[in-house]
């Protein structure tokens, strides 16, 4: 493979976020593939540098990637920092760019400005529109446990990472919690199969799962009837909310915790446009309603507590797709071709036509 284009796993810049976008084991492959990979040095990523170098990568200081050469592509997960004002590279990430989330506009400029491109992790689909590479199961597992534990009054913030096995054991059921009545909304998904089984551990009962029939003529009086719910509908057209502010004060609301897995504050694809900020690990509850109590969980790298386990799963998924990236990034019909056409689509040049240079 000596056409592949380098690339550079950059530092995350949120000090709360652990995870990898390739492992160790990941990158051993993909350098006997003959794709030279640089990491950078990460004093929170669940992977330390030495396995990194001991499978082949090259290493590189926290945010040196601005100066890595053109054709490198810049791998990561969450945000990018403010500077520099152009991208000039090609970034896997996630850029949450392409449904008018607060900062998309900014994020794009940079890009347009630079000549680079983003390859929007969300927009990795096949065919049929399905992402290929996504932390869904454990953002949704975590987002469940979270609200389960809050319902319980045991969440203690921050809560610090974990694995799953010592989650599990946190979340097992004592004597004298009470019993909860928990809905899944978008209970089919990655996200949903998630929260499903978090539930389950946590109580010995499966949740009431809605899908697209339940959530498509929605009954919001039962929604309100349960003690406790987790969203994991992520919705790409504008849809009737599952609830408004207005639904908070209905009399007969039980609801009293609210997990919102999708977070997507600002979007108009929004399906709980009840909250207008994330909550943070350092403070992951926010109170929407006083009395009767009603309070949100909305962290938006909720895999990121169990970093480990959430690492392996998302890099396994990704690990094909970057061996063939060097053809996908020449071939417009290719999953990576694809990627391409989605960002020029909300970012054509100015002459319209997509810059060839970044595709190659």
């Amino acid at each position: 493979m000596t056409d592949a284009p380098p690339l550079w796993i950059r530092h995350e810049i949120r000090a709360s976020e652990r995870r990898a976008p390739i492992t160790p084991e990941d990158t051993r492959r993909l350098v006997a593939a003959g794709v030279p990979v640089t990491v950078e040095d990460s004093p929170q990523r669940v992977f330390p540098l030495s396995s990194y170098v001991a499978a082949g990568c090259r290493t590189a200081e926290p945010g040196t990637w601005t100066g890595a050469p053109h054709e490198t592509v810049v791998v990561g997960l969450k945000e990018l920092p403010a500077e520099p004002a152009e991208l000039v590279h090609r970034h896997i990430m996630f850029g949450h760019a392409y449904k008018g989330q607060p900062g998309a506009a900014r994020l794009l400029e940079r890009f347009a400005a630079g000549g680079g491109a983003l390859l929007d992790l969300e927009a990795l689909t096949d065919a049929r529109g399905r992402r290929l590479a996504a932390f869904g199961y454990w953002a949704g597992y975590v987002g469940a446990a979270l609200a389960v534990l809050h319902a319980r009054g045991r969440l203690v913030p921050p809560p610090a990472p974990t694995t799953k096995s010592a989650l599990d054991a946190t979340l097992a059921r004592r004597a004298s919690d009470p019993a909860i009545s928990a809905l899944v909304t978008g209970a089919l998904g990655r996200c949903g199969r998630g929260a499903r089984d978090a539930l389950l551990t946590a109580t010995g009962t499966a949740p009431v799962c809605w899908d697209l029939p339940e959530t498509r003529d929605l009954d919001r009086r039962a929604l309100l009837g349960h003690d406790l719910l987790v969203n994991a509908v992520h919705s790409t057209v504008p849809a009737t909310p599952f609830l408004t502010p207005g639904d908070l004060d209905a009399p007969y609301r039980r609801l009293t915790t609210i997990c919102d897995v999708t977070c997507d504050v600002g979007s108009e694809c929004n399906m709980l446009p009840i909250y207008d900020t994330v909550t943070t690990w350092e403070q992951p509850v926010h109170r929407l309603r006083a009395a009767p109590g009603l309070d949100l969980i909305a962290l938006d790298n909720l895999p990121s507590l169990l970093p480990e386990e959430a690492s392996r799963g998302f890099s396994a998924d990704l690990l094909p797709h970057l061996l063939d990236l060097a053809p996908g990034l020449a071939d417009p019909a290719s999953v990576w071709g694809r990627c391409l056409d989605r960002f020029h689509a909300v970012l054509p040049t100015p002459t319209g036509h997509p810059d060839e240079r970044i595709r190659t």
